[in-house]
């Protein structure tokens, strides 16, 4: 069918917000319309520009990619209140790659320069970017719409005028379009028609699409409703009525458009135009300068073997091999660059004390080792090249960089100083309108009440990672959930609706970890925007996806918090132990640390925490860095299946048995077990004779668990095995092994990379114990849960927790060396209301002059004006001050001490310069307080609840300790065992009451009730609330019973009845 009509304004869910449409969606609408062209022209933004190209490509339809631009009413920097707000419209289409090039620049000034509200361009960037562009002034919001609607006939031909000149008048279109159920909109077209017969402009027919079908449009009412910033000229063509802004066919144009044939066959003629061709999926890395001025290949060759002497290696022709075949896949795929970019990254991180790992499968490169990318050495783990990088294998090499997490910034500073800050950015990555989240927004923006919303929300499990969990998905998983979507009439309309706009894009972020450095201007390749958080991070509109396939590698920086943890642990053994520890090189067979771990005493490591890895540990007993590994490995979904095994061969060598003897090479570090992903696709090349490619595309078919896919690699791979010798049952009988890997399988080098940090944070920990958790503290600091749990793992290794001290206490958590066991102080910054800046001054006066003798020796030292009422009340009220007086007195003496304070400081002024000499002057006049009651234990344990976060000189439930230490379980325990429906008695505090009211007007409470060892959140029904009322009271101590309900791993107790301790 000869096309005669093409849609040429039409948004995708890329628009935030504003349109439902999924790329897909719309190609495939436009195939089934048997169109054969398409524009994708997004709210002045190019989110989906690669998606949409590669879609349309699939579908053997022509890709038009373009905008629809925000126009500001002056310039683009102009940003006054009640003028600037409001804007016009234009639809901008590229026609070659000049016009995608300059479709790019115009989106990032747009968003960088222009942004107020919206991101706008003005004419000054439309003059400047205006070759190989394609302009609509579209029929709504178009300039010369907006003239005519003010009847301005003059200044629409001005503007008409003004982009005839700028793009060309062969370029530039009016749009009409039919909407005759809008009110005075077909008026409006004859006035666009007659401007354009008047100005000679040629017109264009289209009808912007928001969604696809017409029945969708309260879907899309909806999403606007969902984001209550919608923009005014959104909102004119979209508030109620039974306007349609749907996916219309050839048909249908033809019938709109009947009366003015030129218009539709104009949107064909400019899709005739538009011939933009996007290369693909070739790579271009960052300008990496040699010094030497030696080729890539040569100084990566350089580095690899100066690495051996530097790695304290043997140059032996094991290690030659493996480099020089190494070097020449890398040569050979043209690689080098990226890896010379990685190791300086790394070497400078190394040179800055930047503790760094990496992740995935590049620690199976001998090379990356030798050049200090990788933190093992692949020969003494067994790990194959081929699994990162092989021969046949098309994709990109991905080195994931874990970074300490509070140096992450510093790294990515000297890239942009190292390759230019116009060519560095972090990459954007979209937050969609998730299962649950859809459900409650829907669920507000119909008008249910909160709890209709969220009960259905409840009931959908969370997804697993990689593996989102969809409404659908959930209906089928869990029977209440369809129970009540059959049988409740609110339940269905809220799930139908919520199906529409599930999963589409609901705003753009940084993403954690990636980051792109190009050989130019990134403004080459992508359009960039500030992170949408506020602070000024410049991001990439492509996901990672559209970034490579735009050319640009990721490069991973992922903030890791054991890492930071490991760095202050090194630091502090050096400051206060005077020992040097070289974390990458310390002794893999530290008898501490094992018997640490067979302890099961893992709380703060890396990897290796949680209960039911504790549990596994205890049992296992581990003796090498390579039980670590296989733990690292095997403590996932599926793989877990296998833990008991390895046990129980690990401690009897005659169950170790193999399905095949040629399995043995493969297995026997790991006691005949299948613990990694590289075991599969070992045993798939030697046994079953794969390529690298074939094993590689069967890990990434299990790794997406679609059963079609994993049914035919299930017959590939047996056929392979018997065809290579083995009997057609034990074939199955391997499938049946190979099986739970499926999706959750590890790679041995991500385990031995991560095993290695995992064992760092256990030797930390088993040889220097306080200064460990001192900085585990520190990282966690300011989350009350984690620190509790923390110190409570402090009691347990006998180290004294004390309250913050103004003559010990630095700005964290630090270690107080003394007579018998070293102690941890709480630091400085960790009050509640006291700010870093007079922490630092009260710490650099003690360094430099002292101990504070007293109160008053303090007030007159410390001249910052930072210590006002606020944080002196924050010292008092923490205990930081109880070596220089009593709490309850210094308290009620604050405005004594802070006239004194002024006065302090008056007189230092004023003796600053003449008497600076002299000593024994006023100043030395003591403070004097008022006698007052000293402050109850009970009162100091509040107020070190309200500014610690936790009691630490005691705490309320002291009085009752025995009782609690006689009683197996606690909140802790109970949280990680309990099952969905279990009775259960807890004792506790009571920390917090949040009283509501049912629909029904019966007061009903949530609560969180705390032990010594953690909280948990409890029920309380209108039932038991009427009954329980006088008890239910913050600071209480009570004991509940009650039963447990579990929903989505999110555990509470639904209290039967309460009872006060005595």
């Amino acid at each position: 069918m000869h096309t005669k009509f093409i849609h040429l304004h039409t948004h995708s869910h890329y628009s935030l917000l504003n349109a439902l449409p999924k790329i897909d969606e719309l190609v495939h609408k436009a195939k089934e319309f048997k169109m054969s062209a398409l524009a994708l022209t997004d709210n002045c933004n190019l989110y989906g520009a690669i998606e949409f190209y590669k879609e349309c490509k699939k579908a053997d339809i022509k890709p038009i990619i373009g905008i629809d631009a925000y126009v500001a009413v002056r310039k683009r920097t102009d940003k006054q209140a009640g003028v600037d707000n409001r804007r016009a419209r234009l639809i901008l289409l590229a026609r070659d790659e000049v016009g995608y090039k300059n479709l790019i620049k115009l989106v990032t000034l747009a968003y960088l320069e222009g942004f107020y509200y919206k991101p706008r361009i003005d004419r000054e960037l439309m003059e400047k970017y205006s070759e190989g562009l394609i302009a609509i002034s579209p029929s709504f919001c178009g300039e010369t719409t907006q003239a005519l609607k003010n009847k301005d006939e003059a200044k629409a031909e001005e503007i008409v005028s003004w982009h005839k000149k700028t793009y060309g008048a062969e370029n530039f279109f009016l749009e009409i379009t039919h909407h005759p159920e809008i009110e005075g909109h077909e008026d409006l077209m004859k006035r666009i028609i007659h401007l354009g017969k008047r100005t000679d402009t040629p017109l264009v027919a289209a009808h912007d699409v928001y969604y696809l079908n017409p029945e969708d449009k309260k879907a899309r009412d909806t999403l606007l409703l969902v984001n209550t910033a919608a923009d005014w000229s959104d909102k004119n063509i979209s508030d109620g009525g039974s306007e349609d802004f749907s996916f219309i066919s050839q048909e249908k144009a033809e019938e709109y458009f009947s009366h003015i044939p030129e218009a539709l066959h104009n949107s064909v003629k400019i899709a005739d135009a538009c011939n933009l061709k996007l290369d693909l999926g070739k790579w271009v890395f960052p300008d990496y300068k040699v010094e030497s001025g030696a080729s890539h290949d040569d100084e990566l060759k350089r580095l690899a073997y100066e690495g051996i002497k530097l790695r304290e290696l043997e140059e032996t022709d094991e290690i030659k091999t493996r480099i020089e075949y190494e070097l020449k896949i890398i040569k050979d795929k043209g690689y080098s660059p990226y890896f010379l970019v990685v190791s300086d990254l790394l070497r400078h991180a190394r040179s800055q004390n930047i503790f760094s790992t990496t992740r995935g499968s590049a620690a199976g490169s001998m090379v990356s080792y030798l050049a200090y990318i990788t933190t093992v050495n692949p020969l003494k783990y067994n790990l194959p090249f081929e699994r990162f990088l092989n021969p046949e294998r098309p994709s990109a090499p991905d080195i994931d960089m874990d970074i300490a997490d509070n140096r992450r910034d510093e790294m990515i500073q000297y890239v942009k100083e190292k390759y230019g800050e116009d060519r560095v950015a972090q990459i954007g990555t979209f937050g969609t309108m998730m299962a649950r989240g859809s459900v409650r927004d829907v669920a507000r923006a119909l008008g249910f009440p909160y709890t209709a919303g969220d009960k259905i929300a409840k009931l959908i499990p969370m997804g697993a990672q990689g593996f989102p969990m969809t409404i659908d998905k959930a209906i089928k998983e869990v029977p209440e959930l369809k129970k009540i979507y059959k049988e409740e009439q609110d339940a269905k309309t809220i799930i139908d609706m919520a199906k529409k706009i599930e999963g589409c894009a609901r705003h753009i972020s940084v993403h954690a970890a990636g980051v792109v450095i190009a050989p130019k201007p990134l403004t080459e390749f992508v359009a960039l925007q500030y992170d949408t958080k506020g602070d000024n991070k410049i991001i990439t509109q492509y996901d990672m996806h559209a970034v490579e396939d735009a050319g640009l590698l990721k490069f991973d920086f992922l903030g890791i918090k054991n890492l930071s943890i490991l760095a202050s642990a090194v630091s502090l053994a050096k400051k206060l132990e005077g020992v040097e520890i070289d974390i990458d090189n310390i002794p893999i067979n530290n008898k501490k640390t094992f018997a640490m771990l067979a302890l099961g005493e893992t709380a703060g490591l890396f990897q290796l925490n949680g209960q039911g890895m504790t549990k596994y540990l205890k049992d296992l007993k581990p003796t090498t860095i390579h039980d670590i590994n296989a733990m690292v490995a095997l403590y996932r979904p599926g793989p877990m299946e296998s833990i008991p095994q390895y046990i129980e061969r690990k401690h009897n060598s005659k169950l170790v048995k193999y399905l095949d003897p040629r399995m043995k090479d493969i297995l026997s570090a790991s006691y005949g077990v299948i613990a990694y992903q590289d075991d599969v696709m070992l045993i798939a090349i030697h046994l079953a004779g794969y390529s690298w490619l074939e094993a590689d595309k069967l890990r990434k078919a299990m790794g997406k668990k679609i059963p079609a896919e994993m049914e035919a690699q299930k017959e590939k791979l047996k056929d392979g095995l018997v065809k290579n010798g083995m009997e057609p049952k034990k074939a199955d009988a391997l499938w049946k092994l190979i099986e739970p890997f499926a999706a959750y399988g590890f790679n041995k080098a991500h385990a031995a990379s991560y095993g290695k940090v995992a064992y760092q944070t256990a030797y930390m920990k088993a040889n220097f114990p306080a200064i460990y958790m001192a900085a585990v503290l520190t990282a966690d600091s300011g989350d009350v849960e984690k620190i509790g749990e923390f110190i409570a793992e402090c009691k347990r290794m006998e180290i004294p927790v004390l309250p913050p001290n103004i003559n010990e206490s630095f700005s964290d958590f630090t270690v107080v060396k003394g007579e018998g066991k070293d102690k941890i102080r709480f630091g400085l910054t960790t009050i509640k209301n006291f700010g870093e800046g007079i922490a630092k001054t009260i710490i650099e006066e003690r360094e430099k002059n002292g101990k504070f003798k007293s109160l008053s020796d303090l007030i007159r030292r410390i001249k910052d004006r930072n210590l006002n009422k606020k944080s002196l009340e924050a010292l008092i009220k923490s205990g930081a001050l109880d070596e220089l007086g009593e709490r309850g007195a210094m308290l009620s003496n604050i405005e004594n001490i802070l006239s004194y304070k002024k006065e302090m400081d008056k007189a230092s002024e004023n003796q600053n310069s003449l008497f600076a000499g002299f000593a024994g002057s006023a100043n030395d006049s003591d403070l004097r307080l008022e006698s007052v009651e000293p402050a109850s234990q009970a009162s100091k344990l509040i107020w070190e609840k309200e500014l610690l976060g936790l009691y630490i000189s005691g705490h309320p439930l002291d009085k009752y300790r025995s009782i609690f230490e006689k009683r197996q379980q606690n909140i802790v325990k109970i949280k990680e065992t309990a099952k969905d429906g279990e009775p259960v008695v807890i004792g506790g505090i009571i920390e917090e009451v949040k009283p509501i009211t049912t629909k029904k007007g019966d007061a009903m409470m949530f609560m969180r009730l705390a032990d010594f060892n953690g909280a948990i959140e409890v029920v309380i029904f209108p039932k038991v609330c009427a009954e329980f009322k006088t008890l239910l009271v913050a600071e209480k101590c009570v004991a509940v019973s009650g039963k447990i309900s579990e929903r989505n791993g999110e555990i509470s107790v639904l209290a039967d009845k309460v009872k006060e301790l005595k």
